[in-house]
């Protein structure tokens, strides 16, 4: 296990780090979501340690997902479409798939040192609290957290990591739970998604930290991800100290966004219709219905491609030629809610998409084979052809 330390307290030869704050202990035991060791770490902790109480990083919603396999015969596609829930669906499926691969590589399914801590606890008599919070207010933070090119940085990692081959091993997560190596990576996620570490990282650091704080007992055990050991032991100094006061409930608050990015939806817009106006203006009717031909050409052109890339039906594809660009000039509409909704009408998902859902996701091949995730494919790579064919076209609209 890692050997971290903090100034309040150092590391064991089990990696645990313990802060002691007036008269209580906190053992904080730093862990690797898809690692053995961090299984039998966990399960021999929790025998031995004598603590009375378990905080366990994990919230209720994923700690359903990860107990069982999970049903998703109930799931309605067409409504998630309709609530503007796809790309939050797909976030999830992709995290899992790569959780999941990660796993492959060392032959441990992702959370089992969460759910090791549940039924040692259980054994023990011990009591237990989820500590973490709920994942898709952690998801839906990160995003409003992130600003347009942030945006599009993580819309390629993730695609990135729908599509990656790469494994782990139980040496390569051996070094990844040593502090230099973490505090590398940490930083490298700072530079590149500050606001995305703010929320995954930062957040959490205080939420967990303030969830192992509240509870009972003179001597608490945490298990949770090796990354934020450091954060939560600073954490629960300064709540010792009164330097700082965490609300978890708001931290699942969902910032509202501000008045740029409220706007940018009609900004958008406005300049197209004012720059194919002043081609009728300059050119007359000819200028104008070049600039429009133009708009549609370039707008529909790329939703059509990223459509096919998804290999959609061709009428899907025709969908997107035809509604992106009409749609872009729409912001209560995006062409993905209209592709989503051809595509999930022509291929509607059978029972054995719902079935084997948690299997195909681990390969590319499985996203499109399986009819659910091919529709939140064809969601995804429409909307994004479209808004790359937004700002080529813009600057083939001046006259």
């Amino acid at each position: 296990m890692s050997d971290q330390k903090t100034d309040n307290g150092k590391s064991d030869d089990r990696g645990i780090v313990t802060v002691s704050t007036g008269g209580r202990e906190f053992l904080l035991l730093g862990t690797a979501h898809v690692s053995r060791e961090s299984v039998d770490a966990v399960e021999a902790v929790i025998a031995s340690a004598a603590v009375d109480h378990v905080v366990i990083e994990i919230d209720h919603q994923r700690y359903q997902s990860v107990s069982r396999k999970r049903d998703w015969s109930q799931l309605n596609i067409f409504e998630i479409l309709k609530k503007r829930q796809a790309f939050l669906l797909l976030s999830n499926l992709v995290l899992s798939s790569f959780q999941r691969r990660m796993g492959a590589g060392t032959g441990v399914v992702p959370g089992a040192e969460m759910l090791a801590a549940v039924r040692a606890a259980e054994e023990q008599g011990i009591g237990y609290t989820f500590g973490d919070r709920p994942v898709t207010a952690t998801l839906k933070r990160a995003w409003a957290r992130t600003g347009f090119w942030g945006k599009n940085k993580l819309l390629a990692a993730m695609i990135a990591a729908a599509f990656s081959r790469e494994t782990v091993s139980e040496e390569d997560l051996a070094r990844l739970r040593e502090q230099n190596e973490l505090e590398n990576m940490l930083a490298e996620l700072a530079d590149y998604l500050p606001g995305v570490k703010a929320v995954l990282i930062d957040e959490r650091d205080l939420y967990l930290a303030k969830s192992i704080f509240d509870a009972p007992g003179e001597r608490v055990l945490a298990v949770v991800g090796a990354g934020h050991v450091p954060g939560i032991a600073r954490t629960l100094e300064q709540l010792e100290r009164g330097e700082i006061t965490v609300d978890r409930d708001a931290l699942e608050i969902i910032p509202p966004p501000g008045p740029v990015r409220r706007a940018m939806p009609y900004v958008i817009p406005a300049v197209v219709a004012t720059l194919i106006l002043w081609g009728f203006f300059r050119g007359g009717l000819e200028g104008g219905l070049q600039s429009l031909w133009r708009w549609i050409l370039v707008n529909g052109t790329l939703s059509a491609i990223g459509s096919l890339a998804a290999l959609a039906h061709p009428l899907t594809i025709l969908a997107a030629f035809l509604a992106a660009p009409v749609t872009s000039m729409n912001p209560t509409v995006g062409v993905g809610f209209v592709t989503g909704l051809v595509e999930a009408f022509l291929r509607k998902p059978r029972v054995i998409d719902f079935e084997s859902l948690n299997d195909d996701i681990v390969t590319v091949r499985g996203f499109y084979r399986n009819r659910l995730t091919h529709i939140l494919l064809v969601f995804l790579l429409s909307s994004i052809g479209s808004s790359i064919g937004t700002f080529v076209a813009l600057p083939l609209l001046f006259p």
